[in-house]
């Protein structure tokens, strides 16, 4: 009798309804592509496979949610900024389970992708060198350092220090690029009240470059003039004083080029406010 009522049970059950999700990117153009996720098909295939073991379901159940879903939800929200309601309705997923899926998609991100590097090699800074004395005429430079702004929402703990100098809250975000505009070093812990150079006296880099006399970078007046880092000369007087602070900013402006790009192509605000951060740093602060 009991297996009659078991059964009977089961019959009654309904089948589950999944949303129809997207797992794969074959149906959009190249252009469609990278204008919603800032990455060509090439390039998300290869996230996918670098993320393969974290984001690859761990069950065979029903509609489990596969990688290539979890990276597309993922750079959805990095690219657009979008609702999270949007962003599930869109892939086929609810708006908890997209939540979830942004957090595993960056925390694989910050853990596989190792990217963002400071060179340390002599023949590969040589070459920096080269290209930053055909951009700006300055020798024994090896990349251009400078702080930037990143929104974030009020947080509960010492909000205070988070409102910067524009009266809002954010992170002030500490990077330094090569002439090719690539980041090769990036800070993201600080709160947006920290001064760009209280952040950089405190950072791996800084000490390393004291230590490794391997050439200079390129800031602003915000920060000190050392011997590895070089800023422009203030109320300049003479024509040679003023030509050099022309061809400093002609050098550090790559840096501005590398913000610039980054803010276009990615809402860094929805990054920064992922779980763990967007967060890469020199060996020296790990």
């Amino acid at each position: 009798m009991a297996a009659v009522i078991l059964q009977r049970q089961r019959q009654r059950r309904k089948r589950r309804n999944c949303k129809e999700r997207v797992v794969t990117i074959d149906h959009l153009t190249e252009q469609e592509v990278v204008s919603g996720y800032r990455l060509d098909k090439a390039s998300n295939a290869e996230l996918k496979g670098l993320c393969r073991e974290d984001l690859s379901p761990r069950t065979d159940r029903f509609c489990s949610l596969q990688s290539m879903t979890k990276v597309l939800t993922g750079l959805r929200v990095l690219a657009e900024g979008d609702f999270l309601s949007e962003v599930a309705d869109l892939h086929g997923t609810s708006k908890a389970t997209a939540a979830t899926v942004v957090d595993e998609f960056v925390n694989s991100v910050n853990l596989r992708l190792r990217n963002i590097r400071f060179q340390t090699d002599r023949t590969e800074l040589n070459k920096i060198k080269r290209k930053f004395y055909q951009k700006c005429r300055i020798p024994n430079i090896i990349g251009a350092v400078d702080g930037t702004l990143i929104t974030i929402q009020a947080p509960t703990e010492d909000e205070a220090a988070y409102v910067c100098r524009k009266n809002y809250h954010a992170l002030n975000v500490q990077a330094v690029c090569d002439p090719d505009a690539r980041f090769t070093d990036v800070i993201a812990m600080w709160p947006g009240s920290q001064h760009d150079a209280a952040i950089f006296n405190s950072c791996g880099l800084k000490n390393y470059l004291e230590l490794n006399d391997i050439g200079m970078l390129l800031g602003d007046s915000g920060y000190p003039l050392r011997k590895y880092l070089l800023t422009p000369k203030l109320n300049p007087s003479t024509p040679q004083e003023v030509e050099f602070n022309k061809y400093h900013s002609r050098g550090r402006i790559v840096i501005e080029k590398s913000f610039g790009l980054l803010k276009s192509r990615f809402r860094t605000d929805s990054l920064i406010q992922c779980r763990g951060g967007a967060r890469a740093i020199f060996p020296c602060d790990s």
